[in-house]
């Protein structure tokens, strides 16, 4: 970790180039052009043929869309429903949101207070410009998803990293070029939840986390007692998700790294046999994998959908997904969720997730800030 450097005062800095795909968790680039990355190393421990196997795989396959098998037709009744349903991240140790408003929000991130650009705060800002000034980082620049941009630090230039803790587990937080700082809070709805079902399993559950970026979600189900997979295209995202396991203290828990197109990987899975108990994704609305390969969600996400389906296991707790930055309803991505797991019964809940604004010391409920949609299969 950087020491803060002290020789200049309001000075401005570029953040970290390079993270690519781990932008929102992926194997491909989510919401971030293609950037060079560094290299891969299997887990050690893990299945030196399986990661062989894989590695070949995508040597064969650069540079093409990842082929995927016809989805399948299902029959039988579709599974209950629960919609529309607010999954909510108030303040908690670690993380609050401070206030947002006017296209920016103002958050607490461990010990620094951050502004970012943030579209969906339409309203006026509820506290005074002084108090927004005397943060501690502010992204400037491009506020598009996909767009670069510089971080401004008013006070004092602060290291590219600093140490975090959510749900018990420590991380790296990061400054990005990207704006991204390597953590987003509003899924500790869905990390709770995972965590919950891992505890009350009474076993081992196998988890699966796609899209996986920087290992958070990961450290929390292997923590809780799971078994983990977490697939990554980003050789960069899988270097920062192993600080992480270091810094998390947790170098012997059971979590499998892969530096993988999640498409083949899953095929591969299912050909295989695999089963998963929980299965996690968040896809990117576009991108291309390690090799090339090409992403498009709205081409891409039934077929994606259909796979996960079938390496959940019989005992299955759960398959997540989100979606970012896409112009559509939850609606969408719920009636796909519900058409893809017919005939096995159980319920499809859908909605949003959001983040609700604590004031200075996250006491003070306000607003609610939509983050992004969300489709859960349960089994009951």
């Amino acid at each position: 970790m950087k020491e803060k450097d002290r020789r200049s005062k309001n000075a401005s800095v570029t953040a970290a180039k390079g993270r690519g795909a781990e932008a929102r968790g992926g194997h491909h680039e989510q919401r971030h052009p293609p950037v060079k990355q560094g290299g891969f190393k299997a887990r050690s421990g893990g299945l030196p043929a399986k990661v062989a196997e894989e590695k070949g795989d995508r040597q064969r396959s650069a540079h093409e869309a990842a082929p995927t098998r016809p989805v399948r037709q299902r029959t039988g009744d579709k599974p209950a429903e629960t919609v529309p349903l607010i999954l909510e991240t108030a303040a908690t140790a670690g993380y609050h949101l401070i206030d947002s408003g006017n296209g920016e929000k103002l958050e607490q991130y461990g010990p620094y207070r951050i502004v970012r650009p943030e579209a969906q705060a339409l309203w006026p800002k509820a506290l005074p410009a002084s108090i927004w000034e005397k943060a501690d980082a502010i992204f400037t620049g491009d506020t598009d998803e996909d767009g670069m941009g510089r971080w401004r630090f008013p006070r004092e230039v602060l290291g590219e990293t600093w140490p975090m803790q959510l749900l018990d587990t420590d991380f790296l937080g990061r400054f990005t070029s990207f704006r991204h700082v390597g953590v987003f809070p509003e899924q500790l709805a869905h990390w709770s939840w995972m965590k919950d079902q891992v505890a009350t399993a009474g076993r081992p559950l196998k988890v699966l986390n796609l899209f996986g970026y920087t290992g958070v979600a990961s450290l929390i189900a292997a923590k809780a007692g799971a078994e983990v997979t977490h697939v990554d295209a980003s050789k960069k995202a899988i270097g920062w998700a192993r600080e992480n396991q270091t810094l998390a203290r947790a170098e012997k828990l059971p979590i499998r790294w892969i530096c993988d197109d999640a498409m083949k990987f899953i095929q591969r899975e299912e050909r295989r046999g695999s089963r998963y108990d929980v299965i996690l994704t968040d896809p990117p609305k576009f991108g291309r994998g390690p090799n090339g390969e090409v992403w498009q969600l709205f081409d891409h996400l039934a077929a994606m959908l259909d796979i996960c389906r079938e390496i959940l296991s019989p005992e299955a707790r759960g398959l997540v997904l989100t979606a970012y930055s896409i112009r559509a309803s939850f609606y969408s991505i719920h009636e796909l969720m519900r058409e893809t797991m017919r005939g096995r019964g159980g319920r499809v809940e859908s909605g949003e997730l959001i983040i609700r604004e604590g004031g200075l010391d996250g006491k003070e409920p306000g607003r609610a800030l939509s983050t992004s949609l969300f489709s859960r299969w349960v089994p009951k």
